[in-house]
């Protein structure tokens, strides 16, 4: 099997496994993903997942090379157009798919080309010191294109983005630390339970606000600050009298002000 998927509690944990190739992805295990996101989605109890490779080497070296023109068979362009234009990108997280819950990084070893895209449209990115992000298109004549020229000038200063999409050049777990494109550097032996900690720390948290306040980051990022500031006005309104809202507050309270017997 190319992917494993581990349901553990409330986090489902979606685990690239082609070592041999650098956990690449071929067209079977974009179909996994596929279905594994939609899992996330479609299931309740999962309020946030986890994205990793298998091994120490690779967290995702890109598409399979070898396997590329399996992704781009169809006999007339606007087909592949037509396609391409509503199901979700390779890797499912990268275009038209969005599972509603947070998804963490946890990235080991090489993260390049669609690795990298993946882990763009992840909103939490941890790294193990060995990890290298790049976006080596150029070099084969093509350009990143599930979301790389698009997110990464979102998470990173314009001309930074685009030193590493047009020169294709790898930078370091550090560098990409300083220039904010992770959250942070965790030793490897630790990289994956400190994501799953994290992961957990967020599941327990009330789900309608952290449903609603990753909403309100994401769809306000494209809009101008006034329509961005109503939009977090309209999310934030319906959870003031929530329910769950109020007992939230109430279990604060009583940490707080804890009776005394």
């Amino acid at each position: 099997m190319p992917l494993h998927v581990q349901r553990q509690g409330p986090v489902l944990l979606v685990t690239l496994d082609r070592p041999k190739v650098l956990n690449s992805i071929d067209p079977e295990s974009h179909d996994q993903l596929v279905h594994a996101w939609s899992r996330l989605r479609r299931d309740p109890a999962l309020r946030v997942g986890i994205l990793t490779g298998a091994g120490t080497k690779a967290f995702c070296a890109g598409i399979d090379l070898g396997r590329l023109d399996d992704f781009y068979a169809e006999s007339h362009p606007g087909e592949r157009h037509e396609r391409w234009a509503r199901e979700p990108g390779i890797g499912g997280l990268t275009r038209n798919f969005d599972p509603g819950k947070p998804i963490i990084a946890a990235i080991n070893g090489y993260c390049l080309g669609l690795g990298l895209e993946m882990a763009l449209a992840s909103d939490i990115r941890l790294a193990s010191p060995n990890a290298t992000f790049g976006l080596p298109e150029v070099r084969w004549g093509i350009i990143p294109g599930q979301g790389g020229t698009q997110r990464l000038p979102r998470v990173v200063a314009p001309n930074l983005a685009l030193e590493m999409i047009l020169s294709g050049a790898a930078i370091s777990a550090r560098r990409a630390y300083e220039i904010g494109l992770i959250n942070r550097v965790v030793a490897q032996r630790r990289l994956l339970p400190e994501a799953q900690l994290l992961a957990r720390r967020i599941a327990a948290l009330p789900v309608r606000a952290v449903r609603q306040a990753r909403e309100a980051v994401r769809r306000g990022l494209d809009l101008p600050l006034t329509d961005a500031l109503q939009l977090e006005q309209d999310l934030a309104d319906p959870l003031r009298g929530s329910a769950e809202s109020r007992a939230a507050r109430a279990k604060f309270g009583e940490k707080k002000n804890p009776r005394r017997r």
